[in-house]
């Protein structure tokens, strides 16, 4: 796989997950590009990417797993990681059933994330 022709859009409105979340994907080769809000995202030109999302959960405004259903209501096949700060299985298993690739809970390793990252992109 060549990281470096994939770019991942992380979603999250704690800018300093955004900013080391931006930093480790880079770090591991890929592109990357960071939005504060779910609209903000939905509000930007995606026509370069993304490849992948990672979607925090709870955010002001619209939730990571509103925009996830969004989405894939419109016929978006876009791999997805969500990530929290708090745990919930109801929350997990609505992730996973509307297509989420993980729903990691913070703070995570690095290394798990990757690997997330790379298991969907195998499975696409």
């Amino acid at each position: 796989m060549d990281e470096t022709n994939l770019c991942i859009f992380v979603v999250d409105d704690d800018a300093s997950v955004t900013r080391a979340l931006k930093d480790l994907l880079e770090s591991a080769g890929f592109r990357a590009e960071t939005f504060g809000s779910a609209e903000d995202f939905l509000s930007s030109d995606r026509s370069a990417g993304p490849d992948l999302l990672i979607l925090d959960v709870f955010m002001p405004g619209m939730t990571g797993l509103a925009l996830q259903k969004q989405l894939a209501s419109s016929g978006s096949k876009l791999p997805t990681i969500l990530i929290t700060a708090h745990e919930d299985t109801r929350m997990r298993q609505a992730a996973l059933e509307e297509g989420a690739v993980a729903f990691l809970q913070k703070p995570f390793e690095d290394q798990t994330l990757l690997d997330a990252i790379y298991l969907a992109f195998d499975n696409v």
